[in-house]
């Protein structure tokens, strides 16, 4: 017979993993599942027997790799990616830079109002994508921008952002304005925990403010910037919102400018959901082995300047 005491010690070894079960509950269900699903039907397709027509006619049959190869030679799909591709490498450096400067900036002992800078910068962070890319299409478009009407009335040029090459910039503005505040605030949070006695030291040093913040506080935050970086990789292989929300106001921008907006086409306007699953799948091994791939490298890297 179990004692009491045994019973105690058991539920109170067993607490944590019933604290888990709710988290894991919710995880298989809307994430591991959806996601083994759609590995799943990206090895499936439709065989249509005769005309497609009654019962029967058509059914779901093994695949193969089939659907992957048509995804990987598909021109649409190439294009898309080399397009975010072009606007990742506009975004992550652009982004990440002014995140780190911000940061910089904010943890000067001479900053001035600093909660309320950071709320600034941080405030277009908490605005939904879609309203922001519809914000910046309002100014990005001749007939109604302020910004247009300024130009027009100093007789300066007035570049059109949205068609051929200054259209990566607009698309990859809305992303910076957008994501900075969130990155500057990783980055603000490792400074703010660089021990006080690090920089009294690099004072008596002799060393000045942009000595300090060249040779101490950016090797000392690099696990944050890694980290955003990471982030940042995420987010651009997987831009959606931004050029599907500007798609109506021009012509450069077709239904499947970026990997996710084909797939968005093929499942819901093609009603191919076989082809969908597996350019998502793509998307998301690729998105893998990047982030992956540069945390394993960063990793390397620091192992190797640890002192022995």
């Amino acid at each position: 017979m179990t004692s009491p005491t045994s019973r105690r010690s058991y539920g109170v070894k067993g607490a944590p993993y019933a604290f888990l079960v709710p988290a894991a509950l919710l995880f298989a269900l809307f994430f591991a599942l959806p996601i083994g699903y759609a590995v799943w039907l990206s090895f499936r397709k439709v065989h249509v027997s005769g005309l497609g027509l009654g019962a029967g006619a058509r059914t779901e049959v093994w695949a193969g790799l089939e659907n992957y190869k048509d995804a990987l030679t598909d021109s649409e799909f190439y294009d898309g990616a080399l397009r975010v591709v072009g606007y990742g490498c506009i975004v992550v450096p652009v982004m990440l830079g002014l995140a780190l400067l911000f940061a910089l900036m904010l943890d000067s002992e001479r900053v001035r109002l600093a909660p309320f800078t950071r709320l600034a910068i941080f405030l277009p962070y908490a605005i939904p994508g879609v309203v922001a890319a519809l914000l910046w299409g309002f100014l990005y478009l001749p007939d109604v921008s302020p910004f247009y009407y300024v130009l027009a009335k100093l007789h300066l040029p007035q570049p059109n952002l949205l068609d051929g090459g200054p259209l990566y910039l607009a698309l990859s503005n809305i992303a910076v304005w957008g994501g900075t505040g969130f990155n500057m605030i990783v980055i603000y949070t490792s400074l703010r925990a660089i021990p006080a006695e690090v920089y009294e030291a690099a004072r008596l040093d002799g060393a000045t403010p942009l000595q300090t913040a060249l040779r101490i506080k950016i090797p000392m935050v690099a696990p944050s910037l890694v980290l955003t970086f990471f982030f940042s990789i995420i987010a651009t292989l997987q831009v959606f919102n931004e050029p599907t929300t500007l798609k109506p106001l021009t012509n450069s921008v077709n239904t499947t400018w970026s990997p996710l907006m084909k797939v968005y086409v093929d499942a819901f306007a093609k009603g191919d959901i076989y082809s969908a699953a597996a350019e998502a799948t793509l998307i998301a091994l690729a998105t893998l082995v990047l982030s992956f791939g540069f945390l394993r490298a960063a990793n390397r890297r620091n192992k190797q300047e640890a002192p022995a």
